[in-house]
């Protein structure tokens, strides 16, 4: 398995894996035991970082990576978030970064992934409420009790990013970015760079769309969150096939599938990038670290990249209450 780094020295394989739709996001949630598997046999496949929240479910996904990983603890990584309000199992309360209530859930969550230390931890959504100074200078208080080793980001804006890293270094930032949304390229990998923070884009499958099995004719789990996804309307995804049907072309040339080629992008982008393709399917684990094996020209990767940046992408990533929440 390829390796990298993200910032302050923190090593993981060179993908990763997210981990929240084993139990929350897309539908009904599939067989633990089924996802316990998995995640046991990515190990064995060499993948290291692994990438959960409390919210996820909530708390229901912590408890399965804890599961599943408390016999494998020394050979991976674990990252988990905290910063949503839940109230009574609901995860819709909004941001809550205060300092007491970081110091509760890292307890929480030490519980739940059976383990004695997080080793990345990051504020999920930035909380307006609470300065970021006192949301890193607590972070640093819970690393110095060795209770959290490396301190993270998400979806951040670059003020925020420099406010916090001045307070304590920022390990990674994690936010979507993927062929379909590439809106971090103007203002946060060049401060990424600059400050060497690592950067782990999640969604780098675009939700799945990316991967060419979904169309405007596919039919969601009323459970699934991407139903209330301005871009998953049918409208949209119609929309949108274009962007596909490009990669579905690109990857035939070289014999690789459409998610090899997006993630053979990203990856191909900056030495410091870890994509957390996530999936429920050993199948599409297989598929996804194949792309470790893709080798993009320059040429390709200017073509690629000319090629989708003249198709217009039609809807917003996420309904108005959610986008309010995104870091500028």
């Amino acid at each position: 398995m390829q390796t990298r780094r993200l910032g302050q020295g923190l090593t993981v394989s060179a993908l990763g894996l997210g981990c929240m739709g084993m139990s929350h996001g897309y539908g009904s949630p599939p067989d633990r035991r089924a996802m316990i598997e998995l995640l046991r046999a990515a190990v064995g496949r060499g993948v290291t970082f692994f990438d959960t929240a409390e919210v996820y479910g909530p708390y229901v996904n912590e408890e399965l990576l804890g599961e599943a990983l408390e016999p494998l603890r020394e050979r991976v990584t674990i990252a988990t978030k905290f910063g949503f309000k839940i109230e009574r199992g609901d995860p819709a309360g909004g941001t809550d970064s205060r300092p007491e209530r970081i110091r509760e859930m890292v307890e929480e969550s030490l519980k739940r992934l059976r383990t004695d230390h997080i080793d990345l931890l990051y504020q999920h959504r930035v909380d307006p409420r609470v300065p970021i100074e006192d949301v890193a200078g607590t972070v640093k208080e819970l690393i110095r009790a060795g209770k959290v080793r490396h301190f993270g980001l998400s979806e951040a804006g670059p003020a925020t990013i420099r406010r916090a890293h001045a307070v304590h270094p920022v390990t990674a930032l994690q936010s979507e970015y993927s062929l379909w949304w590439r809106q971090p390229e103007q203002g946060v990998l060049p401060v990424l760079e600059e400050l060497g923070i690592g950067f782990v884009p999640f969604s780098p499958l675009g939700r799945g769309f990316l991967t060419g099995q979904i169309d405007a004719g596919t039919s969601f789990d009323p459970k699934d969150f991407r139903m209330s996804l301005p871009r998953f309307t049918a409208e949209a995804r119609r929309a949108n096939q274009t962007l596909v049907e490009l990669l579905k072309s690109l990857a035939a040339r070289k014999r690789i599938t459409p998610a090899q080629l997006a993630l053979a992008w990203l990856l191909a982008r900056k030495s410091w990038i870890v994509p957390i393709p996530g999936t429920t399917k050993l199948a599409r684990l297989d598929e996804n670290l194949g792309a470790l094996d893709v080798t993009l020209t320059k040429a390709e990767i200017m073509e690629i990249e000319t090629a989708a940046a003249a198709i217009p992408i039609q809807g917003e990533r996420y309904p108005e209450a959610m986008a309010r929440m995104i870091d500028r």
